[in-house]
């Protein structure tokens, strides 16, 4: 299947805990060598905005941090945003605000002559490296597949997407599907 990467523009602010580079050597079966590259992150985050195609910046040009840390890490930023002492495995701090039945709105708009050159910040994405591990030994598959898993989730959110009851979950669960299935990485 071919990528269609439409006119839309992304550009990624990719990071990693330094600490994980010591970590890989304690977690069993983390070979950090296999782990996506930033070039890697940016082309599927950036054929996802095409297919899910947002329409908040005028210019269709974005940006997305994308941050790759430890539980230590990711359990202090959910005590603190979120008063939930205990890692979890993604965390999405939107710059938008709403969910996409309703229309998204931005938190502080920038002016519309900004909006007309500058790349529309999304948000950022945390995802723990550690617990995304775990959670690929559990279902039986790839660190990558569940990082890439974890970064759909995250960049839907940052979209506007929510899942506070079973039937917004599972509509976000599907939509994980797809995009994985479309940079062919079915979960």
């Amino acid at each position: 299947m071919a990528l269609d990467q439409s006119n839309i523009q992304l550009e990624v602010a990719f990071q990693c805990n330094t600490q994980l580079h010591d970590l890989a050597e304690q977690v069993t079966g983390l070979d950090w060598s296999a782990l996506p590259s930033s070039e890697q992150w940016q082309s599927w985050l950036q054929c996802w905005l095409s297919v899910l195609q947002p329409e908040y910046s005028p210019i269709d040009v974005y940006e997305v941090s994308l941050y790759l840390t430890t539980d230590a890490e990711i359990q202090q930023l959910n005590a603190d945003y979120r008063q939930i002492d205990r890692p979890t495995d993604v965390l999405a701090f939107a710059i938008m605000e709403g969910d996409t039945s309703a229309g998204v709105a931005l938190r502080h708009r920038p002016p519309d002559e900004m909006l007309a050159t500058l790349p529309l910040p999304l948000g950022d994405i945390v995802i723990s490296v550690e617990t995304a591990q775990r959670q690929a030994i559990a279902a039986q598959h790839s660190l990558t597949k569940e990082l890439v898993w974890l970064a759909a989730h995250g960049l839907l959110h940052l979209l506007g997407w929510d899942h506070p009851d079973e039937t917004h979950l599972q509509r976000m669960l599907d939509q994980q599907d797809t995009l994985l299935q479309i940079i062919q990485l079915s979960k």
